[in-house]
């Protein structure tokens, strides 16, 4: 027996629930395909398909089902189910990262919770809404700045998120709902981290990490003392962060979250180097090495080494602190990581310097470089040539090839774009061309017979008959250019409507295609006498090609995949759909959330800044590792040695 729409929607539905969504959507389509009459369980479907999809991270697909479910939700007059597809297409569009698209749906959900008098919804749209402004405020400028430098509009848009988290922490609060506040606890923490307004996410994230052992989250839980972590830095108190990083690591460890472990080891090792405890330090980042080589996170892994090169170089071990940024090196340049190549180039200079293995260096690399000259004649094909003679003469070799000793296949190219642009006769032959082309025309206006003109010209570019050393005098570019612009004139002039056509009945000679036959003739005229006489006629013509213009970009039923229409409630459905399309008035609300998304379309065109530089699965997040490099590049000045100078060859000058 086959199983109908509602059984398979029901099976998609419980799969997803237990968080196999891939299987759930096979299920959900497969009810698309059987279809339903029923609109509200289409409604459904859609919804728990795009949320199948974003659960997916596959954000097209999401949007196109979220978007059915907004049209048909509108369509019946669902108001509830408008809101919940509203908040879930803001969500997809802040995935996305079309804010302004998302905070019009986010709009409407609040508008419409509020109108219903709907106290979860408005909580619901209001997170929303505050979630939609902190991913803004953060993708406007998150490049190394540190939290609080942001710009002002990266503020103004973290300022907003602030003030619809606390209005949802009103409403929350209002209903009793320790989970919700426990999220945004955590959201509003973080916003306020990036405000720089560390005191006051200190305070949120103590509430969060509260909650969250309320409901015995060790995820949670683990995220707040990271959160708390990273805001003591920036107040400061060092010795605190670091009792929450060990925190931190400790339900890493049990959560069997390696990549977070390796996070906690990283954050530790630099607290503990602001605190001036290298051998701490070095501990933690060899554990964070270790984890880092296991991942395969070969970013992790060059942090980490800078990291120990540094400590090292503070405690005085300068042979394991040049190891260590050598290895930076190479991983820098595999990765393709400029910055940290300049970085670890600097460090093992300065490393070299104190080591006294400067001019060391120097001479190996004269006798590698004097060995590579000399495997010169014995590389492969495929090794970068290092001799200048050699490129020089590969270039010769190719600039011998002529056209002239090409073989037989590669004359056909000689009729190519290129070569007839480079080529002078070629170009010269071009401009006889228009040249013909040109007296042809008046000779047509003039109604005289064209003159010989050599077949040469309409078979090949090619004119033997040509002389080059008269042609640029007797044609010169602006000449040429003043020739041209007149024969294009000539062929606008063929392309217009004649309104005198009626007075010179002369036939042209210049083409048989240009004079219609007689039956033609006579229906034309016929046409405009009937257009003449009837003005009406013109108008309906008119409108009856304006409306198959705006039906052909009407949104048609059809569209909506699994619905299913028959003869008996096909016309019942349709008439519906155009009533409550009819009835529904645009608002002024309605204009001003056009005139927003409209004002987004100049923001589609800018070009993007570019994207963050990538991390790695061990390394936290870009914002503490900025304040480390100045840290550590300070000490680093500090600890650098001055040597002394030679006087032998400056001499002090007795005036």
């Amino acid at each position: 027996m086959e199983a109908s729409c509602l059984e398979l929607a029901l099976e998609g539905e419980r799969l997803c629930k237990v968080g196999d969504y891939r299987a759930g959507v096979s299920f959900f389509e497969s009810a698309i395909q059987v279809g339903t009459e029923d609109l509200q369980i289409l409604s459904a479907i859609y919804s728990q398909l795009g949320n199948a999809y974003f659960h997916l991270q596959d954000y097209t697909k999401a949007l196109e089902f979220h978007r059915h479910d907004l049209t048909l939700t509108r369509t019946i007059g669902d108001q509830l189910g408008e809101a919940k597809a509203s908040g879930n297409l803001g969500n997809t569009l802040k995935v996305l990262g079309r804010y302004d698209e998302a905070a019009a749906c986010c709009q409407r959900h609040l508008d419409i919770s509020r109108m219903l008098h709907d106290k979860v919804g408005q909580a619901r749209a209001l997170y929303n809404y505050g979630n939609v402004y902190h991913a803004k405020g953060k993708n406007i400028c998150w490049s190394g700045i540190d939290p609080g430098d942001f710009p002002e509009e990266a503020r103004i848009a973290l300022k907003k998120a602030t003030e619809y988290y606390e209005a949802n922490l009103s409403i929350v609060k209002e209903l009793g709902d320790r989970a919700a506040q426990g999220r945004t606890y955590g959201n509003l923490g973080n916003t306020q981290y990036l405000l720089g307004n560390f005191q006051n996410a200190v305070l949120a994230h103590e509430q969060r990490l509260l909650i969250a052992k309320e409901f015995g989250d060790r995820a949670a839980e683990r995220r707040a003392y990271c959160n708390l972590g990273n805001a003591y830095i920036f107040l400061g108190q060092f010795e605190v962060a670091a009792e929450h990083y060990k925190r931190t690591l400790q339900l890493a460890r049990q959560l069997r979250d390696r990549a977070v472990e390796a996070q906690a080891c990283y954050s530790l090792g630099n607290t503990y180097t602001l605190l001036q405890d290298y051998e701490r330090a070095i501990d933690y980042h060899l554990k964070h090495l270790i984890i880092a080589q296991d991942l395969k996170d070969r970013i992790g892994e060059g942090r980490a080494c800078w990291s120990l090169g540094n400590a090292h170089t503070a405690l005085g071990n300068h042979e394991q602190a040049l190891q260590f940024a050598q290895r930076h090196l190479e991983i820098s340049k595999e990765i393709g990581d400029r910055s940290g190549e300049l970085t670890a180039r600097m460090n093992m200079s300065d490393l070299q310097l104190v080591l006294g293995l400067k001019q060391n260096n120097t001479t190996n690399s004269n006798s590698n470089s004097a060995d590579c000259t000399d495997d010169n004649n014995s590389s492969s094909p495929g090794t970068k040539l290092r001799s200048g003679r050699r490129h020089s003469m590969e270039n010769m070799e190719l600039m011998k090839l002529s056209r002239d000793k090409s073989p037989g296949p590669a004359r056909e190219e000689d009729t190519s774009p290129k070569q007839a642009k480079t080529s002078p006769i070629a170009k010269t032959s071009s401009k006889l061309f228009f040249i013909s082309r040109f007296k042809g025309k008046k000779q047509k206006a003039n109604g005289t017979s064209p003159t010989k003109t050599s077949p040469t010209n309409s078979t090949s570019p090619r004119t033997p008959d040509l002389d080059p050393k008269h042609a640029p005098d007797t044609l010169g570019d602006e000449g040429f250019f003043d020739l041209l612009s007149r024969f294009q004139g000539n062929r606008m002039d063929d392309q217009r409507c004649s309104l005198e056509g009626g007075l010179s009945r002369t036939p042209t000679p210049s083409s048989p295609c240009e004079t219609p036959p007689v039956a033609s003739r006579k229906s034309i005229s016929t046409s405009e006498g009937e257009a003449s006489e009837q003005p009406g006629h013109f108008l309906d013509l008119l409108a009856s090609s304006q409306g198959k213009r705006l039906n052909k970009q009407r949104a048609s039923v059809g569209s909506l995949p699994g619905l299913r229409l028959d003869q008996s409630n096909s016309q019942a459905v349709l008439s519906q759909l155009i009533a409550s399309a009819d009835s529904k008035e645009p608002d002024d609300d309605f204009f001003d959330m056009l005139i927003k998304c409209q004002g987004s379309r100049l923001d589609d065109q800018r070009c993007p800044p570019p994207p963050p530089p990538t991390r790695g699965p061990t390394v936290p997040d870009e914002d503490f590792f900025s304040l480390i490099l100045r840290s550590q590049a300070k000490r680093m000045d500090e600890q650098r040695v001055i040597l002394p100078s030679d006087p032998s060859p400056t001499q002090l000058n007795p005036d």
